[in-house]
């Protein structure tokens, strides 16, 4: 049986309360269900059960050492429908100081970002199939990693343009 998709990701954290706000006020997840120490948080265009379950492990717990010390996982990344909308989550994330970088893919726009226990999360928006030319796809793999310049990728593709789901580059290309 093949997989299609991550249903749902499952972090540790010092304070799910702190955890469960920030979360909620900055990319609009919602609670679905919670109880002492844990809860379960739905992203607000999500068919999921839930996108997000958080464990709280106390204020003593050390950082993650992923990538520096130990292996781990080093990011979950979250798609978003339009440009405009990954520009407002930017604007919410600067807001919260919790942006850490921005990223041109070719086909892929991203912010990245760290939770308030330093956990970090890419914020992304996909270019949908029918808009990637041979030009985009020489482009982004002869320039992986460009700066992110959303007034220039709204004007290219317009801030209400829906974005691929998954992966853009059509399989034929890829």
């Amino acid at each position: 049986m093949p997989v299609t998709r991550l249903n749902h990701a499952v972090m540790y954290v010092r304070d799910v309360e702190r955890s469960v706000a920030f979360y909620a006020d900055v990319l609009g997840f919602r609670t679905v269900m919670a109880f002492p120490g844990a809860a379960f948080l739905q992203a607000s265009g999500s068919t999921n059960d839930h996108d997000l379950g958080l464990f709280q492990i106390g204020s003593a717990a050390a950082d993650s050492g992923a990538g520096r010390s130990t292996v781990g996982l080093y990011h979950l990344a979250w798609e978003v429908d339009t440009l405009d909308e990954l520009e407002r989550i930017g604007t919410k994330l600067a807001e919260a100081d919790a942006l850490v970088g921005a990223g041109d893919h070719g086909t892929t726009k991203a912010l990245y970002a760290k939770d308030p226990d330093g956990l970090e999360f890419e914020v992304s928006w996909l270019l949908p199939a029918d808009l990637i030319t041979e030009d985009v796809i020489k482009e982004a793999r002869s320039k992986p990693t460009q700066p992110l310049n959303l007034g220039r990728e709204k004007e290219r593709y317009g801030g209400q343009t829906k974005g691929g789901l998954g992966i853009s580059i059509p399989v034929a290309q890829a």
